[in-house]
């Protein structure tokens, strides 16, 4: 079904062989406006945080370890170094992340040592 209701709809004429093609109309009003260009914007990359946890004199060095392990992903070694560097310098960095991870480590390992009765510390600081 068609909408011009049996009009033809006139043609524009076609320009001759070798003639510039015609650009578009010039609107009304429009003769000195300027146009800006959009700038790309830059998402900056998340912030990241420090999980650390605080040397005391009660929560023993094996704990320490076995969290690290569990909840840091650090193998036998790794961890009884960061352990040794939280028992001598009395803060150790567990490891890097988002905000919300960041958050989410500090407290599930602050959940296992209260469930264990140790009152390990951990805190998150801005990397």
């Amino acid at each position: 079904m068609s909408l011009n209701h049996g009009h033809r709809l006139a043609k524009p004429p076609a320009a001759a062989p070798g003639s510039p093609v015609p650009g578009p109309l010039p609107v009304p009003g429009e003769a000195d406006t300027t146009v800006a260009e959009r700038q790309l914007q830059r998402t900056e990359p998340p912030r990241l945080y420090q999980v650390l946890m605080l040397n005391d004199d009660f929560t023993p060095m094996e704990f320490v370890v076995m969290v690290l392990q569990e909840y840091f992903r650090h193998d036998l070694d790794t961890a009884t170094l960061i352990m040794l560097k939280i028992h001598h310098e009395g803060r150790g960095v567990c490891g890097v992340f988002s905000k919300d991870v960041a958050a989410t480590k500090v407290e599930l390992v602050s959940a296992a040592a209260q469930r264990a009765g140790h009152p390990l510390q951990c805190i998150m600081e801005a990397a």
